[in-house]
């Protein structure tokens, strides 16, 4: 198959890579960051809109609602190069209610559309591991699940589109307030004295255990808060599910107070870290690192 993929990031190359092992021919669009080895490796056309227009399937996986927009809909974007019954696979993180208005535009071509946001992070893009969680017409899901199984394992419709990624910010409000609770609980053990790395080891054997506190409570004792999942696009999550909890008129009282401890990272210049970097928010109001730093 022909595959159009727009959005060759730290989560889209490997995504893209996949692709190609599996067979298929990967169509990207000219860029003055494309390095060599996706030069090679993929087929490069002049922008979004040539691409579309050579594709089958269009795959995008860009940082923002905003991005998404512009690469659909701007000046040599897909939608001036699709045709009737091309199918467009969002893979990024937006808005749940610009994602039902992008995909009617889409639909009005004559095309499909699915949401189809990821978790996993940079570890599951490379292992191809990826929980993939889609809004769309059943038909469409058909069409592309052999393409999400060369990218992901646990791969779900949830329902029409909009559905994939307002499951997508319900995980992410999941994932940010587990390693909130995580740094607070290192910051707690490691102030009164307590070994950090042990105090997760023993936490590890019961019911407290997750991936989170494996991975990033290592990073928080490691101090390795290099990306991974950037905090800056974390707090982009968190304001989609803050934004989309007004909407609907309900509380999300700890989503927001993550948030605010987020922004607390940005202000200060982490917001390039990886997320598990949220601990240093809660560190500063401690005035006691879990750890020293690396080095």
């Amino acid at each position: 198959m022909k595959i159009g993929f727009i959005g060759l990031g730290i989560m889209g190359k490997p995504m893209a890579g996949h692709l190609k092992t599996a067979g298929h021919e990967i169509i990207v669009p000219e860029r003055k960051s494309l390095d060599a080895e996706s030069r090679a490796a993929f087929t490069v056309a002049a922008d979004a809109t040539a691409v579309a227009k050579a594709a089958e399937v269009i795959i995008l996986i860009v940082p923002d609602t905003p991005d998404v927009e512009a690469a659909l809909f701007g000046q040599g974007g897909v939608a001036a190069g699709l045709s009737a019954g091309k199918l467009v696979i969002d893979m990024s993180s937006i808005s749940p209610t610009a994602t039902k208005t992008f995909a009617e535009r889409v639909n009005a071509l004559g095309c499909d559309y699915l949401d189809a946001p990821v978790s996993g992070g940079e570890v599951g893009a490379k292992q191809a591991s990826l929980t993939i969680m889609v809004g769309g017409e059943e038909a469409a899901f058909a069409r592309a699940k052999p393409l999400f199984e060369a990218m992901g394992k646990n791969i779900t419709l949830v329902g029409p589109n909009g559905a994939g990624q307002t499951t997508k910010v319900a995980n992410q409000i999941i994932v940010a307030l587990t390693i909130e609770a995580v740094g607070e609980a290192l910051v707690f053990a490691s102030k009164a004295g307590a070994d950090p790395a042990k105090v997760r080891q023993a936490l590890m054997g019961g019911l407290a255990t997750s991936r989170i506190l494996e991975l990033h409570g290592e990073r928080m004792i490691k101090r390795t808060f290099n990306p991974g999942f950037r905090i800056v696009l974390h707090q982009k999550d968190l304001n989609l599910a803050l934004t989309s909890a007004k909407e609907l008129g309900v509380a999300l009282p700890n989503t927001a107070s993550t948030q605010q401890l987020f922004s607390a990272c940005i202000a200060s210049g982490g917001g390039q870290l990886d997320h598990s970097g949220l601990v240093k928010a809660l560190e500063l109001m401690a005035a006691h690192p879990v750890a020293p730093e690396a080095g």
